[in-house]
């Protein structure tokens, strides 16, 4: 499925009101330094789904810019955690507590240095397998069974490299056209997770 049969799908999901029941959070840090960066996978997911339903991810709330909206006919709350990665928890929790919203109810887009760039792995809950974020939101909520969209972003180019520096380091401009690609086919993911067909979507697409 291409960019612009998502869109028409995504399109089909009107806007109602009503408080959020599920949360779907993209990781990454904030700031113009750290834009384009591989540890900003999940920010760039977020952003790709906003521009498809044409919202605005600007209101502060929740130590996050976030906005809501309706995927698939579920209320959502959009989060991108403004606390920095290590701190990603405490955005989720505060989203969680303020709207009643359940673990099972969480799916958290987020970098992958084990996947290659373009590809992407879905898995319905698990440990933080050495993601900070990821850490930080199960240490904070107590649990590990929440979805997860994992989009990779290569391995280090040489085992001596520093992890943190490779994970900020930027996308060139090649993988950014394949980052697009694969944010796009996370949106069509989060369309089936919340239409309960998560098997579907892990068929189409886990690498």
């Amino acid at each position: 499925m291409g960019i612009m049969d998502i869109f028409a799908q995504l399109e089909q999901n009107k806007p109602s009101g009503g408080k959020p029941e599920w949360l779907i959070v993209g990781l990454g840090n904030p700031g113009m330094i750290y834009e384009n960066t591989r540890h900003n996978a999940g920010f760039l997911a977020i952003d790709m789904l906003a521009n498809l339903e044409q919202v605005q991810v600007n209101r502060m709330k929740f130590k996050s810019y976030c906005t809501d909206l309706t995927l698939a006919g579920q209320r959502c709350l959009l989060l991108k955690p403004q606390t920095y990665m290590n701190n990603s928890g405490e955005a989720v929790v505060q989203a969680m507590q303020f709207y009643k919203i359940d673990i099972s109810q969480v799916i958290v887009i987020f970098d992958d240095i084990s996947l290659p760039v373009g590809k992407l792995r879905i898995r319905r809950k698990g440990s933080a397998g050495g993601h900070n974020g990821i850490k930080s939101i199960i240490e904070l909520t107590g649990s590990e069974d929440f979805a997860r969209i994992k989009l990779g972003v290569g391995k280090k180019p040489n085992k001596n490299m520093n992890l943190a520096d490779w994970v900020l380091s930027k996308f060139t401009d090649k993988e950014l056209a394949q980052m697009q690609v694969s944010c796009a086919n996370a949106c069509e993911c989060l369309t089936f997770m919340l239409s309960n067909q998560t098997e579907k979507a892990m068929n189409l697409y886990n690498a």
